[in-house]
């Protein structure tokens, strides 16, 4: 590759970088970005005048601002930058796993996953991070999900957060839906009852997820059919909660509402 032009001004400097990001937000005067890096001149200037002979930036009446060059190379550089980081930051989750269950529109947008992480249940710390779990879940405001396996807690915790007026809306294919209406029949008619409840069977997809007003939870089959128990997706930011709401829009919008059993 080489290491001169203007893919070698972004992508081989961390602080040229930042600085194309930062004059994305406003124009600054070079007090101002050598206060927001905590650096000396002699530290900064070199970077910036990297960037005004790349026409990336340009100094006018003292403040330092973007060229339309500029402009453009920020507006598509970090969503690359972005995705390069949700991809990277999560690699093994997203290598091993089948993703085909991710519509495509969504995985396009995986860049908003840029802040999730996943968390590991080990054997011997499982009740730990299913405490957590549940801790989060039964604090929600709101509650919506997908399930292609069959969780003998599930039913249970639905009509708990139903009881408690907590909007709950779910989404079974339908091998878990009917081992759930022949076991847990009495718990999912009294869910089906509240107003504020809604019921989903969709035909088929390897996946399982849960949204709330405080996080997203994404657990993925591996490429070999097995479903993973152990490594979930988690994020707790609101890109990420978005990202887990549109995909749980994409599976209702395609799914048949059950009404009654």
């Amino acid at each position: 590759m080489k290491s001169s032009g203007l893919l070698s001004v972004l992508t081989f400097s961390e602080k040229r970088k930042e600085i194309l990001f930062l004059l994305q937000e406003n124009p600054r005067t070079l007090s101002e970005i050598k206060d927001y890096f905590d650096v000396r001149s002699p530290e900064i200037l070199p970077r910036l005048k990297e960037m005004e002979a790349a026409n990336l930036i340009v100094r006018q009446e003292g403040m330092y601002k973007l060229t339309s060059l500029g402009r453009v190379s920020a507006t598509y550089y970090k969503p690359f930058l972005d995705t390069l980081t949700a991809i990277e930051t999560n690699e093994e989750f997203w290598r091993d796993h089948d993703l085909t269950a991710i519509p495509e529109v969504l995985l396009n947008r995986i860049q908003e996953l840029k802040e999730c992480r996943v968390i590991r249940d080990e054997h011997e710390h499982i009740y730990d991070t299913h405490k957590a779990f549940s801790e989060n879940v039964m604090s929600a405001t709101h509650f919506v999900g997908f399930s292609s396996i069959f969780l003998p807690s599930h039913p249970s915790m639905f009509l708990e957060l139903a009881r408690r007026n907590i909007p709950v809306s779910i989404i079974l294919t339908p091998n878990v839906f009917f081992k759930i209406k022949s076991e847990h029949s009495a718990e999912i008619e009294e869910f089906l009852k509240y107003k504020h409840t809604s019921f989903h069977v969709y035909d088929n997809a390897k996946i399982a997820f849960v949204i709330t007003d405080r996080f997203l939870s994404l657990s993925l089959f591996f490429k070999n059919g097995t479903f993973d128990p152990r490594n979930d997706l988690i994020g707790f930011d609101s890109s990420s909660i978005k990202w887990g709401e549109d995909l749980f829009k994409y599976y209702k919008e395609n799914s048949i509402e059950i009404k009654s059993l």
